[in-house]
């Protein structure tokens, strides 16, 4: 639960991805952010592809209360990362292996100031490195730019959370009672809240 940034996409072939890698980790060193340079160059052969080899390219960036942001590739030019490769790299089953291309990033905790950066900086690098890049964005900035809605949707997503949790603790569970109904009546609990 909490406001993220879904994406995906592929390397540009036209493209470094050595120089990519170098300005994203010069980005993370003004703001003294942790990052992790994966493998520097695609293999020769594979790019474009389906099939793909078990490494990852590319970097990833941690800014402060956020999750990792994803710049990161298979052998074949797509976005995927570590996590995505280990649970659904080998599946047979078609259905999860969509998943293996979809990359997200929670802002959650880290505020409405560092995902507006890390919206600027994916704007940035999509034009210069990538294609077919697609954004979901929660909060709505990447596609609208609007600072106020952004940090309503902050705000709405705050409120939720901290609705549920306050459920959670003045309703405990009931001896006896299902999962599923606990959370269906806590859940009743926080929209009732929310109607007032």
């Amino acid at each position: 639960m909490g406001l993220t940034i879904h994406y995906s996409g592929s390397f540009n072939p036209q493209a470094s991805l050595t120089e990519m890698i170098n300005e994203v980790k010069d980005i993370a060193e003004i703001y003294k952010w942790e990052y992790t340079v994966f493998e520097e160059a695609f293999p020769e052969t594979g790019f474009g592809k389906t099939e793909y080899d078990q490494n990852i390219y590319g970097i990833a960036f941690s800014p402060p209360r956020c999750e990792a942001v994803w710049l990161s590739f298979l052998s074949n030019g797509k976005m995927s990362g570590p996590s995505q490769l280990m649970f659904f790299g080998n599946s047979e089953n078609k259905d999860y292996q969509k998943y293996l291309y979809m990359l997200f990033t929670k802002t959650q905790y880290a505020g409405v100031e560092i995902h507006k950066l890390v919206i600027h900086i994916l704007k940035y690098i999509s034009g210069k490195y990538l294609r077919d890049f697609k954004v979901i964005d929660e909060g709505h900035y990447w596609e609208t730019g609007d600072e106020k809605l952004l940090q309503d949707t902050f705000k709405r997503y705050s409120d939720l959370i901290e609705s549920f949790a306050s459920s959670v603790e003045n309703y405990p569970r009931k001896p006896g009672e299902s999962f599923e109904t606990y959370f269906a009546r806590l859940i009743k609990q926080v929209q009732d809240k929310n109607k007032k």
